[in-house]
């Protein structure tokens, strides 16, 4: 049996994973948010259930021997199955298929505030990702379909702290600045936060 994700987040920058069979998709019926946890101050990508919403991401098949690493790297999340909300136009996957997507838990999500600055290392990332896969276009709807933003923003990008950090466009990263003004994002200093 194959097995896939749907990645919404970093994981549709295909720099920082070896998942070589993937493929743009759509998933329906869910929302992209910000969340924060226990686990971590900086808040980081999830998706909860949203019957009025869709998400454009990219499917990858996963080989047996690759999921310890990915459930390593998604150690904040749970697996939830996918059925027919996902359509994509991966051409080799067979009716027995398995297709997950990683959320983090409902009760280990706790509200973002102005106190979990968003990491630019971590949103550079997810930025270059949609517009490599989708073009500018990808990057507007990442951004007119992420939710829960938190009010500040972290600028490491001299010294990034997001383990999985990529070299990005300049003009992307302008870009995302001035999303983020527009948007009443303040920067705040550099600050005592736990590591990724």
């Amino acid at each position: 049996m194959k097995r896939f994700f749907f990645g919404y987040g970093s994981l549709v920058h295909k720099g920082t994973h070896d998942h070589a069979n993937h493929a743009p998709a759509r998933l329906q019926g869910w929302k992209r948010v910000w969340v924060a946890t226990p686990a971590r101050a900086l808040p980081y990508l999830s998706v909860i259930r949203d019957d009025t919403s869709a998400i454009d991401g990219l499917i990858a098949e996963v080989p047996d021997q690759g999921w310890d690493a990915l459930d390593q790297r998604e150690a904040a999340y749970q697996r939830v199955p996918l059925g027919p909300e996902l359509t994509h136009k991966m051409g080799d996957m067979s009716d027995d298929s398995l297709t997950v997507v990683y959320s983090v838990a409902p009760d280990e999500q706790q509200p973002v505030s102005d106190k979990n600055p968003i990491l630019l290392s971590y949103l550079d990332v997810v930025v270059q990702g949609y517009f490599d896969v989708f073009g500018a276009a990808g990057v507007d709807h990442f951004f007119s379909t992420t939710f829960n933003w938190t009010g500040s923003y972290l600028d490491d990008r001299t010294a990034p702290i997001y383990p999985r950090a990529q070299l990005c466009d300049p003009g992307l990263q302008a870009e995302t600045n001035t999303r983020l003004t527009a948007m009443g994002q303040t920067r705040v200093l550099q600050a005592d936060f736990p590591l990724w």
